[in-house]
């Protein structure tokens, strides 16, 4: 079994590079594997399963439906971007909506699987909005708006957001140790894999190993992105855009 895992591609219309790069990994990797694990903020942002009919919208949807119907077993976990993805999406693409926290066994280890904002505990202020927009009353407050009126707000949200980066170390956007280990304690795990703070990497405390995934920018110089693959014997490895493998 191969099982694949990728996060944080932000796709949007006005990248098609990176568009072209996702469309790609499907094509060349995903339909060659057993399972493929979507760890949040697939999209830059959801506004509502409403625009399913968005033509950019419409060819993702396409391209994940080919991968399920091929018989990958396509599973998402939302992120910070993405969190009002819902069944409509799911019933679209052939996919399953996880819950925040999933845990899977694979070469006879117990894996985690996350997409990581609700571990970056330093950053208060980002916290108390994520305990709000994840309230399900606040939720169908907000999509019972009209769309174009969600999108409005949206762009105002991701503007805040730029600026709020700026004034943030990168200590307070990452995630915490303590946090890192209640979900470790919590999961009987000991090993994860999550996305969001766009710093890929392996991190060994104390025999548990943490993989963090990727951020796509096929744009860049050089270009970023990725993906890690779980093997059947349970070897898990760290990929380039390209393919290589990395250390």
């Amino acid at each position: 079994m191969l099982i694949l895992l990728i996060s944080d591609l932000h796709l949007q219309p006005e990248r098609p590079a990176l568009t072209e790069a996702f469309l790609r990994f499907l094509d060349e990797r995903a339909l060659k594997a057993q399972q493929l694990y979507l760890l949040g903020d697939l999209f830059e942002y959801w506004a509502g399963d409403d625009d399913l009919s968005a033509p950019f919208h419409q060819q993702i949807v396409a391209a994940l439906r080919r991968v399920s119907d091929a018989g990958v077993q396509v599973s998402w976990i939302a992120g910070n971007r993405d969190f009002l993805v819902g069944s409509g999406f799911a019933e679209a693409c052939g996919l399953t909506l996880l819950p925040e926290t999933w845990v899977i066994e694979a070469g006879g280890q117990r894996i985690v699987l996350l997409h990581g904002d609700a571990q970056c505990t330093a950053d208060v202020k980002y916290m108390e909005f994520r305990a709000q927009v994840r309230q399900p009353a606040w939720q169908q407050q907000f999509l019972s708006m009209p769309l174009a009126q969600r999108k409005q707000i949206i762009a105002g949200l991701r503007e805040k957001s730029k600026e709020g980066h700026a004034e943030k170390s990168y200590e307070i956007m990452d995630v915490t140790p303590a946090a890192i280990a209640d979900v470790f304690a919590q999961t009987g795990t000991s090993v994860m894999i999550h996305g969001h703070t766009h710093r890929p990497a392996l991190h060994v405390v104390d025999g548990k190993r943490r993989y963090v995934l990727p951020d796509w920018e096929p744009e860049a110089s050089p270009p970023r992105g990725g993906w890690i693959a779980i093997a059947d014997d349970g070897a898990i490895t760290r990929h380039a855009l390209d393919g290589a493998v990395l250390p």
